[in-house]
């Protein structure tokens, strides 16, 4: 799978669309995703990947080492959807767009997933960055400091304060339940 991967890389930087396509298609819900957990909804998320193909597919010719590709697609998806954010303003939290829609009873653990989605939202850019390339995708120190071009001291530095606040905020989440 590893070896095809680079083979369509390869072709797609030499301009063969069908690899590009094949390439999108592979990648296609790890882009998705990242995307959803940056702006929260659907259609924003659907219109970042839409972006972020098309600038992807422009300039893959810049890529010069095919085994970076899927660094180098989610530094585009990043910007994309920093660039969604910023033209939209705030974004409504997710855990309230989505529990509101849920019928009958709430499985706790989604209930819990959407809070921490909803937490990782609320995080400043660089460390929500940090924790979803960290522990959604299991990239490296060495590679989101590739990803993000800043010091891997910088990178750990982000981690640590971005679990120090998610930490924090789920410390005040169970204040409220306690107290409300």
């Amino acid at each position: 799978m590893e070896i095809e991967s680079h083979r369509l890389v390869k072709k797609a930087i030499k301009g063969n669309k069908s690899a590009f396509e094949k390439l999108v298609q592979q990648h296609y819900e790890r882009i998705y995703r990242t995307a959803y957990l940056y702006v929260h909804n659907e259609e924003d998320a659907l219109d970042v990947v839409q972006e972020a193909t098309y600038q992807a597919f422009t300039s893959i010719h810049s890529l010069k080492n095919p085994e970076y590709f899927m660094t180098w697609l989610t530094r585009i998806v990043i910007r994309c959807s920093g660039h969604v954010l910023k033209r939209k303003g705030n974004v409504v939290p997710l855990s309230d767009e989505i529990l509101s829609n849920l019928p009958g009873q709430v499985n706790p653990y989604i209930e819990e997933s959407l809070l921490l989605i909803d937490a990782i939202q609320q995080l400043r850019e660089n460390y929500r960055t940090v924790i979803i390339l960290f522990y959604y995708y299991d990239y490296s120190i060495k590679t989101i400091s590739s990803v993000m071009e800043i010091p891997e001291n910088t990178v750990k530095t982000y981690l640590s304060r971005g679990k120090a606040e998610l930490k924090k905020s789920y410390e005040n989440e169970e204040e409220d339940k306690c107290h409300g």
